[in-house]
């Protein structure tokens, strides 16, 4: 199975569940395989979309439920908790709007506003509003990023598959390398 074939089976799905969980990087990969033409662009950003507002919407229900128990089982997030809690003080909205550009607190955000309480109505609306709003920049910068490269594609043509694959191991290894680092500072907590 070649590259543009993989994409095109699985890249939708690899987008959703990769949103859910974190997902900038394969959200810019989508984007840029939307504008190579594996992808269509509004169905990336769609997934990208469903995929962060499901998983926001499953830690706010979590956190509403289970804050304080699940926080004292995390020591980081509960490092993080303080400086989200400070922020939600001064402005729910803007918070909740804009989370997921706050890079280092985009995944607790949705759980400690649950803990605290928000009404889930508010929370759901402007959660949506900032997912298509995430979806749309961030997918839009994988795209602009593919036009980019289509200028310097005439010079590095035979490296595409090349570079499709070390970005995507570039990111991959940046999760995995996060991934380490929270397990060594949970055990050392």
């Amino acid at each position: 199975m070649s590259l543009e074939e993989l994409v095109a089976n699985y890249g939708y799905a690899a987008i959703a569940i990769g949103t859910f969980l974190e997902g900038e990087t394969i959200l810019v990969l989508g984007g840029f395989s939307a504008h190579r033409g594996f992808l269509d662009l509004k169905w990336v950003i769609f997934c990208a979309f469903l995929g962060s507002f499901l998983g926001d919407q499953a830690a706010f229900y979590i956190g509403r439920f289970r804050g304080e128990k699940f926080l004292d089982k995390r020591p980081r997030w509960k490092k993080k908790s303080t400086k989200v809690l400070e922020m939600l003080e001064r402005n729910q909205s803007s918070l909740i709007l804009g989370s997921r550009f706050l890079y280092g607190i985009r995944t607790v955000t949705p759980f400690l506003v649950g803990a605290a309480k928000i009404s889930p109505i508010k929370f759901f609306l402007l959660d949506m509003i900032g997912a298509v709003v995430w979806a749309v920049v961030v997918g839009g910068l994988g795209y602009t990023f593919g036009t980019a490269f289509e200028a310097a594609l005439p010079y590095i043509q035979h490296y595409e598959r090349l570079f499709l694959i070390a970005f995507a191991c570039i990111g991959l290894g940046f999760w995995v390398f996060r991934l380490l680092t929270r397990k060594r500072t949970n055990k050392s907590a």
